[in-house]
C-alpha cells in the first residue's frame, strides 16, 4: 500500500531561503553583500536621525532663547538645550571616527563589512 503523504512537497527543493532579498540569496559573496548593504543602510538611517535630531533640538533652542523675554532661568533652559544638540552632533560624528581608528589599529576595515567578514572567513 502507498502512503500518500509521502508524496506531499511540503517545502521547496532547494529548501526554505527567506523572504524578501535576504531570501534570494544563493552564494555566500551574495549573502555579504546584502548584509553589508543591510548594516550601510542602519548606519546611513541612524545618521540621518541623528542629524534631523540635531537640527529639531538645535531650532527648538533658538526659538526659546528669542522667545525668553529676559527670563534667565528660560535663557539657561535654552542654552543648555543647543549645547546637548551639539555635543550629540559632535558624538555622533565622532563615533565615526573613532571606530575608523581602532579598526586602522586592529588592521580590519571595521565599516566596510564586507572586507570585515572576509578576513575572519579565510584562513
Amino acid at each position: 500500500m502507498n502512503n500518500l503523504a509521502e508524496n506531499i512537497q511540503i517545502a521547496p527543493k532547494d529548501g526554505f531561503t527567506g523572504f524578501g532579498p535576504l531570501g534570494n540569496v544563493t552564494s555566500k559573496s551574495g549573502a555579504l553583500l546584502t548584509f553589508s548593504s543591510f548594516i550601510s543602510t542602519v548606519v546611513g538611517v541612524m545618521t540621518i536621525v541623528a542629524f534631523v535630531w540635531f537640527v529639531i533640538t538645535f531650532f527648538t533652542g533658538v526659538v526659546s532663547i528669542i522667545g525668553s523675554g529676559g527670563d534667565k532661568q528660560a535663557l539657561e533652559t535654552a542654552k543648555k538645550k543647543i549645547s546637548t544638540a551639539v555635543i550629540g552632533l559632535v558624538i555622533t560624528i565622532a563615533a565615526i571616527f573613532i571606530i575608523e581608528i581602532i579598526g586602522q589599529i586592529f588592521g580590519i576595515n571595521i565599516l566596510s563589512f564586507t572586507a570585515l567578514f572576509n578576513q575572519i572567513t579565510t584562513p
